[in-house]
């Protein structure tokens, strides 16, 4: 077997170990504290850490795998993600503020994970194959989100079939194996620069990859703001929906977001060739149309919930493509040398995104409703589409940052 496929298999093995604990953590917590009566605010607020470490993660975490090496980084965040499972095992020690620091904890390993993986995708990548790097990167971002939900399934599965503690103690040891696996597999170099950046390298010198990243900031954003609190809470209160019928439908649709986000290449007919930045601009603009569709197709007094279940799986595809799209240019942008450092500065106005979103969907559904809450992610979408206009095509590896870094210096 080729030794970079190898090691990108080896990458996307310990990445997918990890993104199933990550879901079966979420749906355990939420579960269980449901269970001991906690609001859905206070449960809410139990994950607050995990999103807001996920900003300083990227940001810090960059710099420290292009000093360290991404191998350092990846299993530092399985490492982590062990000892968060093991924290919440005694269940006498869980009070709110020790189990926000245990996801805090969660969140920060998730974060270096996820941006060591993808980051690893670059540099096991020929200069020159974009096609293949479209590939690849697309496989494993959207095998990841699916493996996400089927987290919540798994989450839920232990839960009822060993209790809270027993369900912790397997998902600790499993991915206590794959860390171990994957770190005698890969090479100690993987991904570590070859002069020492400071730490001011992590805010990106190059236009493209500044403009890439605001524009990600708003996408991830125009999903959050109305998926996270208010398409649960309006399928439940309003709607009537149970509880399992929510979670169910929740799990179900990031399964098939990751599915078309791995089969991205297929569905645009770019598996010989990599898109450029005007598929960006028009997948945003038809990603627009989907919120307003939602809006006007309700204000016809169209059936609110066949109008929000369509719209969903219709909104589920358009972006995955567009996040594909971006996960792809990141990693095109990037030279090799230096793609930890701006793999983690990209990521870090993604959780930055995020943290907007899931706030301002508690205050947007609560001040205006459903309505007021897609109206939003319209907004955020517009946005999105207003700064990827700005992108240019990537020419791809270390003369391509060069060239951008020399244009922003005259």
């Amino acid at each position: 077997m080729n030794l970079d496929l190898r090691n990108y298999l080896a990458v996307t093995g310990g990445y997918w170990a990890f993104t199933l604990t990550d879901g079966a953590i979420r749906m355990l917590v939420v579960l269980y504290f449901h269970q001991l009566g906690y609001s859905p605010f206070q449960v809410a607020m139990l994950f607050l850490f995990y999103e807001f470490f996920g900003i300083v993660t990227n940001l810090v975490g960059g710099w420290l795998a292009a000093r360290l090496g991404l191998n350092v980084t990846m299993h530092l965040g399985m490492a982590m993600q062990v000892a968060a499972l093991a924290m919440l095992m005694p269940t006498q020690w869980l009070s709110a503020p020790y189990v926000m620091f245990a996801q805090a904890l969660s969140g920060i390993a998730k974060d270096l994970n996820k941006m060591s993986a993808k980051a690893s995708v670059k540099t096991l990548v020929p200069a020159g194959a974009d096609a293949r790097l479209f590939k690849w990167v697309a496989v494993l971002t959207g095998s990841k989100n699916a493996l996400k939900g089927v987290g919540f399934f798994l989450g839920a599965a232990l839960l009822q079939a060993f209790g809270f503690q027993l369900a912790l103690l397997v998902l600790a040891l499993g991915l206590f194996v794959i860390t171990i696996l994957t770190l005698l597999l890969l090479p100690d170099d993987l991904g570590k620069s070859k002069a020492k950046p400071k730490f001011s390298q992590v805010f990106s010198n190059t236009p493209a990859i500044n403009w890439l990243s605001a524009a990600r900031f708003f996408l991830f954003g125009a999903r959050d703001v109305w998926f996270v609190v208010a398409v649960p809470v309006f399928m439940a209160g309003v709607l009537g929906w149970s509880f399992m019928q929510v979670g169910t439908f929740m799990a179900a649709w990031v399964i098939g977001y990751g599915l078309v986000q791995a089969s991205a290449p297929k569905l645009l007919g770019m598996k010989q060739h990599a898109p450029g930045a005007r598929a960006v601009q028009v997948w945003a603009l038809i990603l627009l149309l989907v919120p307003v569709g939602i809006v006007v197709a309700l204000g016809q007094g169209w059936d609110a919930g066949t109008v929000l279940v369509t719209g969903l799986l219709v909104f589920g595809v358009v972006f995955a493509i567009n996040s594909a799209l971006h996960s792809y240019l990141i990693l095109a942008y990037a030279d090799h040398d230096k793609v930890a450092l701006k793999v983690g500065f990209y990521y870090m106005a993604n959780a930055g995104g995020r943290l907007a979103g899931t706030v301002l969907s508690g205050w947007s559904y609560q001040v205006w409703g459903l309505t007021g809450c897609l109206l939003m992610s319209a907004w955020f979408i517009g946005m999105a589409l207003l700064l990827s206009l700005r992108l240019p095509n990537p020419t791809g590896g270390a003369s391509y940052a060069n060239d951008q870094q020399h244009f922003s210096s005259n």
